[in-house]
């Protein structure tokens, strides 16, 4: 494995790669990486010739009041998993090669985003659309892998994609998850013991909800259950409970349609999501 920090020689690697045939595959990350982003790796290790992971803690899609600072970094770390889990390429960009002066054209993202995380945090789509712009056109992956427990992201990601005709296959990976029923995420690392208790009661409040739907209760009832169960646990606060149609997330009245469940909890220290799909 090759640590590329440049854009020129990444793009110069790519150009390569391409002229021999080779078909490339991206995992875009912040690092930290954890099973889920192994999981990613290893995908596209079965399915692609090159494996490229970014680390690029991407200051554009970070509040002004969120945890830009204290998002964990460990490039050692990374660098060790990222090399033992099949990656040929690790491109670590700084701030200033990914942003190097105030851009003249700027994205926004006007669909799929007035809901769910997006509705609380403005301006976090456009952020991470305008890095993975960039990274597309640098890195020129034949497909590009996402995690399923970014439901949201996942579903701007493929907007992203069909609307700007790039010529990218959007793989979507299952949640990897603790034994406990926890989403795997980086800012675990971030919840106190107590926290930590707590934290797989959202992925059990999902499951609750998910037989609630195949028993045929209603859209209301299931999500009325759902913060009810959210409002019992300690320790934090609810952000949202939502039921919607997938990927276009728009509000639903029966389950007739591909359906997202997804829930935001927000702890002391860290703001856990997760979702189902049914």
């Amino acid at each position: 494995m090759i640590v590329v920090e440049t854009i020129g020689e990444m793009q110069s690697y790519i150009k390569e790669q391409k002229q021999n045939g080779f078909k490339v595959g991206f995992v875009p990350t912040m690092g930290f990486l954890h099973e889920g982003h192994v999981s990613l790796m290893h995908r596209a290790n079965q399915e692609c010739d090159i494996v490229v992971t970014s680390i690029f803690v991407n200051p554009t899609q970070f509040g002004p009041n969120e945890d830009f600072e204290r998002y964990p970094r460990d490039f050692e770390w990374d660098e060790r998993i990222a090399k033992d889990n099949g990656s040929d390429v690790l491109f670590y960009p700084s701030s200033t090669q990914m942003y190097p002066n105030e851009a003249g054209t700027k994205l926004t993202v006007t669909k799929r985003t007035n809901r769910l995380c997006g509705e609380k945090r403005p301006g976090h789509f456009d952020g991470v659309v305008t890095v993975l712009t960039k990274l597309f056109h640098i890195i020129q992956p034949d497909r590009a892998y996402f995690g399923q427990k970014d439901a949201q992201q996942v579903a701007v990601v493929d907007d992203l994609i069909n609307s700007y005709f790039f010529p990218i296959e959007l793989v979507v990976c299952p949640t990897i998850r603790e034994e406990d029923g926890l989403a795997k995420s980086s800012r675990n690392v971030n919840l106190n013991d107590d926290e930590r208790q707590i934290a797989p009661k959202l992925y059990e409040a999902l499951n609750e909800a998910r037989e609630k739907a195949q028993k045929g209760e209603t859209v209301f009832e299931i999500r009325q259950a759902l913060s009810d169960t959210l409002d019992r646990l300690e320790r934090g606060e609810t952000d949202y409970v939502e039921i919607l149609s997938y990927p276009e997330l728009e509000p639903i009245k029966t389950f007739d349609q591909k359906t997202i469940i997804a829930l935001a909890y927000r702890f002391e220290s860290a703001r856990l999501i997760d979702n189902i799909i049914i």
